[in-house]
């Protein structure tokens, strides 16, 4: 076998797990701890595993270590942690960023979560023209902006679950599959 298609094979179950918690969080706006814990153990595993090389879809196909791993869970996690912390995204959503984590390292995790940010941008905007909601959006962004800066001048931390009119949910399980989906075609190119 060839390191390249051992770097490709080697995703292979990130992408599956990916499709898994899309599908889950479609269907109920959860995202199953299995999954995760799943796709951390394997990422890690087979970090530590497999010949090394600068990643799995780098140049010099192949693993990163153990550690590197690591590093990767925890930094795809403490991206997204304050948007858990306002409120602004579920736990599953955190967890299954360092999922992603697991498999892709520190650094290609960053380049996943910035695809997924501007995935989740336009799904968003998507999603609010479609229900032509756009003017309860921007009433809720000024609200958001006038509401934190209110609740920081005093000393406390602005939440987004005061809203007073949301103008709906988001299965972030997609923007982050498609985000990371995004990013590796983009590296590969």
């Amino acid at each position: 076998m060839t390191p390249k298609l051992i770097g490709l094979l080697a995703l292979v179950p990130m992408i599956v797990l990916l499709l898994l918690a899309t599908k889950q969080d479609i269907n109920s706006h959860r995202i199953s701890n299995k999954i995760v814990l799943v796709g951390l153990v394997l990422g890690i595993v087979l970090n530590g595993i497999l010949p090394e090389g600068w990643g799995f879809n780098t140049q010099i196909p192949g693993a990163i270590g153990w550690w590197a791993a690591i590093k990767g869970v925890f930094i795809g996690m403490a991206v997204l942690l304050p948007l858990y912390w306002l409120r602004a995204m579920g736990a599953g959503d955190v967890k299954l960023m360092g999922m992603v984590g697991a498999f892709l390292g520190a650094s290609d995790v960053l380049g996943a979560v910035l695809a997924t940010f501007v995935v989740g941008g336009v799904m968003a905007l998507l999603v609010v023209l479609w229900s032509k909601q756009l003017a309860a959006m921007l009433h809720n962004v000024k609200y958001i902006l006038y509401g934190s800066a209110i609740k920081l001048s005093v000393g406390q931390a602005p939440l987004m679950n005061d809203l007073p009119v949301s103008v709906g949910k988001l299965p972030y399980a997609v923007a982050i599959t498609l985000g990371t989906f995004s990013y590796l075609i983009w590296q590969r190119l």
